[in-house]
């Protein structure tokens, strides 16, 4: 996609701190990192977000996270990792094009998936259940 700044990136038309490639993938170091280490990882090809997305893809890209939260760990001193992935304006993706973001944690350091819990009733529970299940 022309005006897609990740489908630059992959063709090499805009810089990036390049730490994985592969066939499929590509990841790099996010330039607005969230805590230092911070990584994102993407299909080659334009898809715009987990609805496009087939089941080989998603299983590959996953693994690329897992390795690359390894790394961070032991490379960086990470204490741990988060895998972040949006979906839509709505739920934060600022790109259009889908990509997995790997956070690595440090003890002490700031939270960055986080959220403040609710406190549904067990009937509001109960309907949102009945919508979803199959």
């Amino acid at each position: 996609m022309d005006d897609c700044i990740f489908c630059k990136i992959i063709a090499g038309e805009i810089p990036a701190f390049i730490i994985h490639e592969d066939e499929e993938s590509v990841a790099f170091m996010d330039i607005n990192p969230a805590t230092p280490g911070h990584v994102l990882i993407l299909p080659k090809t334009h898809i715009r977000d987990i609805e496009e997305l087939d089941e080989e893809q998603a299983g590959r890209l996953m693994m690329v996270a897992k390795a690359i939260g390894q790394k961070q760990k032991s490379a960086l001193g990470a204490d741990g990792f988060n895998i972040v992935q949006n979906n839509g304006k709505a739920a934060g993706q600022t790109v259009p094009h889908f990509h997995i973001h790997v956070i690595p944690r440090y003890a002490g350091g700031p939270q960055v998936a986080a959220w403040t819990p609710t406190s549904p009733t067990r009937e509001q529970l109960s309907e949102i259940y009945i919508r979803l299940k199959d």
